[in-house]
């Protein structure tokens, strides 16, 4: 280990550190990110030599430290729980504030917290009541052009979907072409999984994390713990000789980007991966991701969404159509909206990143309720470049209604909320995406959301005109806008199906296929999420609804 006088040279044991121990919140953030990471914890300073607290010393470490504090490194042997307990009680207070507020301080126009700036209040306050005065003077012009601009929404919404849909289906990745790393040259690789009153759930999620085909001592898992939930707190302590708990402080929105943004303080790793507690990813899944982020081009990879999918697809109708859905979004449209260029909003679960990127944008937004997708477009507006990776990670469709209801509402005011962020200053928003990007932001984000909430409304228009042949909605759908909505409703709607019919073939799930015939069903009740996500918006927009995993029979093992 060295002699007594030898840099870096180990000491005793301890059992404690001394009252005058250095503040490890007053380093700077490079020295407080390389102790995080390497797991030390400074002891006690003088003007020529620092002491620190290790689990492990090496030769390395200590040159590192020697050149990183510009004196003298000596160490202090110390139990690996207990230097990890006196590294998060320090952290914590920091950590914590950055979780809630780090964003929201430094970039204060791309944070969540607030719904909407005066500028869009007033904005959409005129324009409703231009709106209402258009009725007063003229209804049934104010209508038509009502119509006509939702049609012509339609048409655009249908239409980028097509193209997506299109370039997507001709953007996979070999997965024989990725250069596989030498397991030598692997780096540590950070693990997040968030967990909240899922107990019963933690030994079939270890059980996949063991499956992951990367060096178990540079893989970096993290399960994260609200302090209150006793119960899984417990169960995650079973496996503390495996992966590290740790426990969130109570304080700001209780939110899994919170969560995640407060485990990210004690992150070890050059990449890292978020899971939810019910997902199997495919064992080669980091190799794939590393080797994607190794790829050379213009700009290198900041984050990767790999597709997912229902391992308890056939469960039931609902899980048909989630599946579905699911195929059609991440098999088809996102690699499609990455091939065109466009905004690409990432899914909640499978993003891979580099930390240090991660950390530079102040990671996700603690107040959005959907902070996946806001990450992926505030990464796209520092200039960071997103791609999808051709590795499908399996979890838990909601079986019943009431959580699947509450899920998607949750989802689609998360959309409404980031669409409302990421349009603030609608020029900015031009600059950083282009023309081109922010059509694709207000289709895939807000058309999301509008089309949910209009869907019934012209649906339940078209049947009363088809069937009673009336003559009362003349008036809206006659004349120029006839062709249009016609347009809109019949191919709009056709074309969605054709698109949900071929959505299983990527897979080759063609068991599927004749349920996407039900589609319009699944539409009614994703509308039916949409006027509870605008209730939600309205009344409690920082309300998380929590979906319960571990229903399924099938969430006790891998697909």
């Amino acid at each position: 280990m060295g002699d007594a006088g030898d840099a870096g040279h180990l000491m005793p044991p301890v059992s404690a550190l001394p009252h005058t121990a250095p503040s490890f919140i007053a380093l700077s953030p490079v020295q407080r990110d390389f102790c995080q990471r390497h797991l030390v914890l400074p002891v006690e300073e003088t003007p020529h030599a620092i002491t620190l607290a290790v689990a492990e010393r090496s030769a390395h470490l200590a040159a590192s430290l020697t050149l990183l504090f510009g004196k003298e490194a000596h160490f202090v042997r110390w139990p690996l729980p207990e230097l990890r307990a006196a590294i998060y009680a320090r952290v914590a207070p920091f950590a914590l504030h950055e979780a809630v507020h780090g964003l929201r301080e430094s970039e204060p126009a791309r944070s969540a917290s607030m719904r909407a700036t005066p500028f869009q209040i007033v904005l959409f306050a005129s324009l409703g009541g231009l709106f209402v005065a258009a009725l007063a003077l003229n209804a049934s012009a104010a209508l038509v052009l009502a119509v006509a601009f939702m049609s012509v929404f339609y048409v655009g919404h249908f239409l980028l979907r097509t193209l997506a849909a299109g370039a997507g289906a001709a953007t996979f990745h070999n997965p024989a072409a990725l250069a596989q790393p030498q397991l030598g040259l692997l780096p540590v690789y950070t693990v997040l999984v968030p967990l909240y009153r899922e107990a019963q759930i933690v030994p079939s999620l270890m059980a996949a994390m063991r499956m992951l085909e990367w060096p178990k001592d540079r893989l970096d898992l993290k399960l994260i713990v609200e302090e209150d939930d006793l119960e899984t707190r417990q169960a995650a302590s079973r496996f503390e000789d495996e992966a590290e708990v740790i426990v969130v402080p109570p304080g700001g929105p209780r939110t899994k980007p919170k969560a995640l943004n407060f485990a990210l303080a004690f992150a070890r790793g050059d990449f890292l991966v978020i899971y939810d507690a019910e997902d199997r990813p495919e064992p080669d899944q980091l190799k794939k991701a590393h080797a994607r982020f190794q790829e050379r081009g213009e700009r290198p990879i900041a984050c990767l969404q790999a597709r997912l999918n229902c391992y308890n697809r056939n469960r039931n109708w609902l899980t048909r159509l989630f599946a579905l859905d699911y195929a059609l979004w991440f098999d088809f449209m996102l690699p499609g909206l990455e091939r065109m260029g466009l905004p690409l909003p990432l899914g909640g679960t499978s993003n891979h990143f580099r930390v240090s990127v991660l950390r530079h944008v102040h990671a996700w937004d603690a107040w959005n309720v959907t902070e996946d997708a806001d990450l992926g477009l505030r990464l796209m507006r520092h200039g960071h470049r997103i791609a999808t990776l051709d590795s499908t990670t399996y979890e838990e469709a909601a079986e019943t209604l009431g959580p699947w209801l509450r899920q998607r509402a949750r989802w689609l005011k998360g959309y409404l909320i980031t669409f409302l962020v990421h349009m603030r200053v609608p020029g900015r928003a031009l600059m950083e995406f282009g023309a081109f990007g922010v059509l694709g932001l207000v289709f895939f984000i807000g058309g999301s959301v509008l089309t949910a909430l209009v869907n019934p409304v012209f649906w339940i228009l078209w049947i009363i005109w088809a069937a009673t042949g009336t003559n009362d909605f003349h008036f809206l759908f006659g004349g120029t806008v006839e062709g249009l909505a016609l347009f809109s409703m019949i191919a709009g709607n056709l074309g969605c199906l054709v698109l949900w019919l071929i959505a299983p073939m990527r897979r080759g799930w063609m068991e599927l296929a004749p349920w996407a015939l039900t589609a319009p069903l699944y539409w009614l009740l994703i509308s039916a999420a949409g006027w509870l996500a605008l209730y939600d918006f309205i009344a409690r927009p920082f309300h998380w609804h929590k979906t319960p995993h571990g229903a399924s029979a099938a969430s006790a093992g891998a697909p």
